[in-house]
């Protein structure tokens, strides 16, 4: 299958002046499945966002971004109306290293279920979706949509570049919608030093509670970080 062709803009200067780097040409390897952080993490933890079925929760976080919360998205392109009006922020964030992009596919469908093409089409439409929308690459970081890969998934993602299958370790259990302090609860039990977090923008409790949030991360002294901070990759050789 051919692969998506480097984003024309991909290497203008973003709104903010600053350039995005040039999206390089994927890089097949050894796929590895990550579930938590380096033992190197320290006080450093990635809050990873999926999905996007709500527009507001999308500008929620990108607002919290521009605070300095940094944070990783893994968007579904099938969500584009949700996510492509704020693109200029995300690509003013992006090339202040706030934030980062993640790819879990286009339309979310179980991978376990799909065959090789199947897969690599899912990946690489969102990918290319991710280029035009966003000037930069989501790979090496694949997130399999409901966490579902096994051997021979994780096998074609590597063969698209897409080599860190990102799960997770920690949870907001917010893919439905869950009462306040429901979500809080599991924020407590799981925010902590080296966690992968999954959250979702598709209902906008985490939003409204983020102050609470906030709070609970300087408490334990806690560093929000993106998922190339925390592991040291790059969108540079992607």
């Amino acid at each position: 299958m051919a692969q998506p062709t480097p984003s024309a803009t991909s290497d203008a200067p973003d709104p903010a002046g600053r350039p995005l780097p040039p999206i390089p040409l994927p890089k097949p390897g050894d796929p590895q499945v990550v579930r938590k952080g380096p033992a190197e993490a320290g006080n450093r933890f990635a809050l990873t966002i999926d999905d996007g079925t709500c527009k507001e929760c999308v500008g929620g976080y990108v607002a919290l971004a521009e605070k300095g919360l940094h944070l990783t998205f893994c968007p579904n392109g099938q969500y584009h109306a949700n996510w492509e009006p704020f693109a200029e922020r995300i690509r003013r964030l992006e090339a202040a290293g706030v934030i980062q992009l993640c790819n879990h596919t286009y339309s979310h469908p179980n991978l376990l279920k799909l065959s090789d093409e199947e897969i690599g089409r899912e990946i690489e439409r969102n990918e290319a979706w991710i280029q035009k929308t966003f000037g930069v690459t989501a790979r090496p970081w694949l997130r399999p949509p409901f966490g579902n890969r096994d051997a021979r998934v994780d096998r074609v993602a590597a063969k698209h570049g897409y080599t860190r299958m990102v799960l997770w370790n920690g949870s907001f259990g917010d893919s439905g919608k869950l009462a306040p302090d429901v979500l809080y609860a599991e924020v407590e039990k799981w925010l902590r030093p080296g966690s992968i977090i999954l959250a979702h923008a598709n209902f906008p409790t985490a939003i409204h509670e983020f102050d609470r949030i906030q709070a609970l991360i300087t408490q334990r002294g806690l560093q929000p970080v993106t998922l190339d901070e925390l592991f040291g990759t790059s969108r540079a050789n992607g």
